[in-house]
């Protein structure tokens, strides 16, 4: 077998499983609001938790997959550290925004426009990007955020926020595109281990600076917190966000950020199922929509 059959079976292997790691990584993520609902510390330091301790694994997977392929590139000039770290600033600063939006707006209407993300990359790769969007996947995302809105309570739960609360919100979202695009850029250049790295570095030092000034104590103080706060860094951001990381390889960020809108979706079935929230009909209803959304938008 050549070395160019090995690679085009390798980049269709990539490709097949593309999409399984995408989903998978935004249920993953989907857990993390479980994990910041039962955080002894605040959201600043709980992000920056998750941030710190998720290098733990990075570190080993990134040495791993160093020793066996010695030809990984690794970045060793100016321009190329800014390219693997400037998706952590973008991260960072978007959890930063989002915590300072649930301070200054309702939580319904937080929560809800920090979900619209796709709109902002959809715009961005339209306009910026020039690239051709399809009126099929235009009709998948706007049936996936009905379907966000439905889940969040529909109309009536929104409403009653401050406007510039609602604009901080709209930032933070816009941050998240930026995140997901920078990374589709590193992705392009650097493997799934070398960007997550670089970029969980940046992020933690960038919210590490943020806690120091908005958070009295940053240290979880029993041994439940300890494992709260792990679960979120191992299970959230090493694996969830090196599996979207490692999605974006193969498939475009305007269906990509599409898809991370299973999260609330999965948020609130483990809401249901862990705290014993009640799952309302409409919210049932939405996280239908939603999905059907996705594959709405995937035939696209």
């Amino acid at each position: 077998m050549t070395t160019s059959t090995v690679s085009a079976s390798s980049s269709s292997s990539g490709h097949r499983r593309a999409l399984p790691a995408l989903v998978l990584g935004g249920a993953a993520i989907g857990c993390s609001p479980i994990f910041v609902r039962v955080s002894e510390v605040s959201a600043v330091s709980t992000a920056f938790w998750r941030l710190a301790l998720a290098l733990i694994p990075l570190l080993v997977l990134f040495s791993r997959a160093k020793a066996s392929d010695t030809s990984t590139k690794i970045p060793r000039r100016l321009g190329e550290y800014v390219t693997v770290t400037l998706p952590g600033v973008f991260l960072a600063a978007e959890l930063a925004t989002w915590h300072i939006s649930l301070h200054m707006t309702s939580v319904a209407n937080s929560t809800l426009l920090v979900n619209m993300t796709p709109i902002f990359v959809t715009l961005f790769s339209w306009l910026v990007l020039r690239q051709k969007i399809g009126t099929t996947f235009l009709t998948g995302l706007a049936l996936s955020i009905v379907g966000i809105v439905v889940l969040k309570g529909g109309p009536a739960a929104i409403g009653g926020g401050d406007f510039r609360g609602d604009a901080v919100a709209l930032s933070a979202a816009a941050l998240y595109a930026g995140y997901i695009l920078l990374l589709g850029r590193a992705r392009e250049i650097y493997a799934t281990t070398t960007i997550m790295l670089w970029s969980t570095t940046s992020a933690a030092l960038c919210t590490l600076a943020l806690a120091l000034v908005v958070d009295p104590t940053i240290v979880p103080w029993t041994l439940a917190g300890w494992v709260i706060v792990l679960g979120l860094a191992w299970i959230s951001h090493a694996g969830g966000q090196s599996l979207i990381t490692y999605a974006l390889a193969w498939l475009p960020a305007t269906f990509s950020s599409l898809t991370l809108l299973i999260q609330p979706v999965v948020a609130a079935i483990l809401a249901w199922a862990l705290l014993a929230e009640p799952l309302s009909t409409g919210q049932i209803i939405g996280g239908i929509v939603v999905i059907a959304g996705i594959f709405l938008a995937r035939l696209g």
